[in-house]
């Protein structure tokens, strides 16, 4: 550091300056590394759920089915150009960091001082500080006149920091007050911004949920489709079928059990969701961070601009003797922080406090200030002398020994401070000097809390949602403000983030409780509570403003960073942006969540019922030995599954959340569970099924067909059709049977899902199209029902129904029996 001090007088020469940088390299933030787009797209087209849609995409191919191919293609190729503009645009914080560098500098070089780029500072330079400056790199501060920084996007903290000479001022923070000369010690990738930066991308954000059920769900399926299409082959040589035509009968039966539907509904489901949360404030950059909030088991909940309005305000004033405009008269002429004639805030949060309080009240504070005694962290107080008399405000154990004494004046100030507030003395004087002076007052200020916290941390804790407070602030105004809102625990917790074991583990055990207050926490801090709470098997939603808050954002579960108030970095970070910065907000985005993995086991229902429909036929001809004919083709399932499938999942999908769905916690499980698979493979399947397999050979007996002989074409085209208008109807009364588990159909409000009745009418249309016209009907093999097959294939409607509503009626019955306290 020597040679650095050195330079401290006349700064740097030109010649030494160039040298450094150099050697050094520009004051620079690193760039990251970052795949290219190319990769990035590869990657989404190259998941898992994508490779197996190319299997069936090749497979549909050999098969002979080229119509297929291209659909399922176009299905690939949509979602993986979706998901890549949704990541494309997420990933990037650094760049936004190097924003926080200013374009120019005020330096003193050869002697003199001048302006240059901040990317040409170098160590040793020595720069010149005033306030509204933006610090561009790590400097250690030589001289301070009355300095005030804005610390608070590193550090949490909302009190602008009074440095001395020989404190550290870091990159990215901002001057206030005063002025200061500063040696520059670390630049670009040396810098505290820049090791945040670096934790921000090495923090990886974990799979969501959601991504990890499908993935479950896909793979189940795959393993599924290509057993039975194995089983088939083997059965379809075992009828006496060429082993090249059952190899491409079993193909066919394989790509039309692969969900080809499954992707996109989930997809436009999470887009939906994300629309929804877009109107109430709550901006998603991240499509599966929709269902990741509402499987959110904890909140870390920053308190500066999030519990808080972030904005300082005068909530008391003790004025023993002396009318309170006297009290705020003098606080303000000792003040040079104020709100400018344009409205903005200039300078000291706590001084434009005072100023707004005394302008409110009309108090008179235009006396000239013939001279004036900066603030400065020995004295703690600031003095002025205006119209002949000192004026003078300070911490209170500072400026209450200058004063004559006033009973109970350390009663209230025990009072105030007890509450969380920041107390100010103020005191009058004759003459210039600091002694013999009358104590007009204490004044409290605080960040007051935002209207409906309170209402919404009571929500998070009916929806089983532990909450914590971490934050970067005094651990007194931290408890005070989490007792005020009822965030604070039973236990009254609270700790620093220097008393947090080293443990992970430990860590977790610590934290993994409702209430607790962490503060004066590092970035680090963040990261590792993040992690830690990970570990104990969470799902964390951290919330953050600050470029502290980067690397913590992108380590939980979901970050939700402030839109208003906070940083480029936060919110680029995050995968939720509060665009109000209400923490209720918070909890509206959580309901949707639940909502939206509530809609997805409701399309999943409806997609797997409909499979069982699809699969039925193939199994009837295979465990019939061939006696009875296929009432569907391979194209006609697969029109069902692309075709008339998809639109009422997609109303699913937009099903309005349940009035219960934040009583109790999250059913974070797996999406497809043993009730799910009860209700399709036990009720809801087989009742489809049977709708359509009767339907079938009724059209056949009613024609005059004998089981074990061929069926005439005509007549064979005409049953194929009757049962893919069985399944269709099938599916019109299973998609409303699918908008709630436990209510039945008659019990639910139509208009509550206007887009399912479209979705419906639609799928009406669709029907009629797929057996009506000609050239549809010849390529997927089906034909126009007659009366008879018309009457049997509407009897899916109320089998449908009946099922549904039997099955809801026993499993009601069960549930008030489990709630009946036994007989004693």
């Amino acid at each position: 550091m020597s040679h650095i001090m050195s330079s401290a007088g006349t700064g740097l020469t030109s010649a030494e300056a160039a040298a450094r940088l150099v050697a050094d390299g520009p004051n620079a933030l690193p760039e990251p590394r970052r795949a290219p787009a190319a990769v990035l797209l590869l990657r989404e087209m190259t998941h898992f759920f994508a490779l197996l849609l190319w299997g069936a995409a090749a497979l549909a191919l050999l098969a002979g089915m080229p119509q297929l191919t291209v659909a399922i293609v176009v299905v690939i190729v949509l979602n993986g150009a979706f998901a890549f503009a949704q990541e494309y645009r997420a990933d990037r914080a650094g760049q936004r960091l190097r924003e926080l560098i200013p374009a120019a500098v005020t330096v003193r070089r050869d002697g003199r001082v001048t302006q240059v780029e901040a990317a040409d500072l170098v160590s040793g330079d020595v720069v010149l500080l005033e306030a509204g400056d933006r610090i561009s790199a790590d400097l250690e501060a030589v001289e301070t006149h009355a300095l005030a920084v804005n610390e608070s996007m590193l550090t949490g903290e909302s009190v602008p920091a009074r440095p001395r000479a020989g404190d550290r001022l870091s990159a990215g923070t901002f001057v206030v007050e005063g002025q200061a000369e500063a040696l520059v010690v670390a630049t670009g990738a040396r810098t505290r911004l820049a090791e945040i930066a670096a934790l921000t991308r090495e923090a990886r954000r974990p799979p969501s949920p959601l991504a990890r059920q499908l993935g479950k769900v896909v793979r189940t399926v795959a393993l599924i489709a290509l057993g039975v299409g194995a089983a088939f082959f083997g059965l379809a040589v075992l009828l006496g079928m060429e082993p090249a035509q059952g190899f491409l009968f079993a193909l066919g039966v394989t790509v039309a059990l692969v969900p080809e539907g499954l992707l996109p509904t989930v997809t436009l489901s999470l887009a939906r969701a994300a629309q929804r949360m877009a109107s109430r404030n709550a901006l998603v950059r991240h499509l599966e961070a929709v269902e990741t909030l509402g499987s959110a088991t904890f909140i870390c909940t920053d308190k500066t601009g999030t519990l808080t309005r972030n904005e300082m305000t005068v909530a008391e004033i003790w004025a023993p003797g002396h009318p309170q405009d006297e009290v705020l008269r003098s606080a303000v002429l000792s003040s040079t922080g104020h709100v400018a004639a344009d409205g903005r805030a200039v300078g000291d949060p706590m001084e434009v406090a005072l100023h707004v309080a005394a302008l409110r009240g009309g108090v008179e504070t235009d006396t000239p200030v013939t001279r004036r005694f900066p603030f400065d962290p020995v004295r703690r107080r600031a003095s002025v002398v205006a119209g002949g008399e000192l004026h003078l405000k300070g911490a209170p154990d500072s400026v209450l020994p200058l004063c004559a004494a006033v009973p109970g004046a350390a009663e209230e100030l025990a009072r105030m401070s007890g509450r969380g507030l920041r107390v100010l003395a103020v005191a009058r004087g004759a003459g210039e000097a600091e002694r013999d002076l009358t104590l007009l007052g204490l004044v409290a200020l605080e960040d007051p809390p935002r209207e409906d916290v309170a209402g919404a941390i009571a929500t998070c804790r009916r929806a089983g949602i532990k909450l914590a407070m971490i934050t970067g602030d005094h651990p007194a105004t931290a408890r005070a403000i989490a007792a005020e809102v009822g965030l604070l625990g039973p236990d009254a917790l609270v700790l620093t983030g220097a008393r947090l074991p080293s443990g992970d583990e430990e860590l977790g055990r610590m934290l993994d409780r409702d209430g607790v207050v962490v503060a004066r926490v590092t970035p680090e801090d963040k990261l590792r509570i993040a992690r830690a709470l990970r570990g104990r098997g969470h799902v964390v939603a951290m919330t953050g403003d600050g470029v502290n808050d980067g690397p913590a954002l992108r380590e939980a579960d979901i970050g939700i960073a402030m839109g208003a108030s906070g940083t480029d970095v936060a919110r680029e970070a995050a995968d939720l942006v509060l665009l109000d910065d209400h923490f209720a907000t918070i909890v509206t985005a959580v309901e949707l969540g639940r909502a939206t993995y509530a809609n997805i086991r409701r399309f999943l229902t409806y997609h797997l019922t409909d499979n069982v429909a699809e699969l039925t036929p193939f199994a009837v001809w295979a465990l019939s030995g061939g006696t009875i004919p296929l009432a569907l083709s391979v194209l006609q399932v697969l029109a069902l599954d692309i075709g008339t499938d998809l639109l009422p999942a997609l109303a699913l999908g937009a099903e309005p959340a349940n009035p219960r769905t934040m009583d109790g916690p999250a059913r974070t499980g797996n999406l497809v569970d043993r009730r799910l698979v009860r209700r399709v493979f036990g009720v809801l399947g087989p009742a489809q099924a049977l709708a359509e397999m009767a339907a079938f050979i009724g059209v056949l007996l009613l024609g005059g067909w004998v089981p074990g002989a061929d069926p005439e074409p005509a007549l064979l085209a005409t049953a194929s059709g009757t049962a893919f208008a069985a399944v269709v109807l099938g599916q019109f009364a299973n998609a409303f049977a699918c908008r709630s588990e436990s209510r039945w159909i008659g019990r639910l409000h139509w208009r509550d899902n206007p887009l399912l009745l479209w979705a419906v009418a639609s799928e009406i249309v669709m029907l009629l199209a797929f057996l009506g016209l000609p050239a549809l009907a010849d390529l997927l093999g089906g034909t126009f029902p007659d009366a008879a097959g018309w009457a049997l294939a509407v009897l899916a409607v109320p089998v449908m129904v009946l099922a549904d509503t039997a099955h809801k009626a026993w499993r009601a019955r069960r549930v008030t029996a489990r709630s009946r306290p036994s007989a004693a």
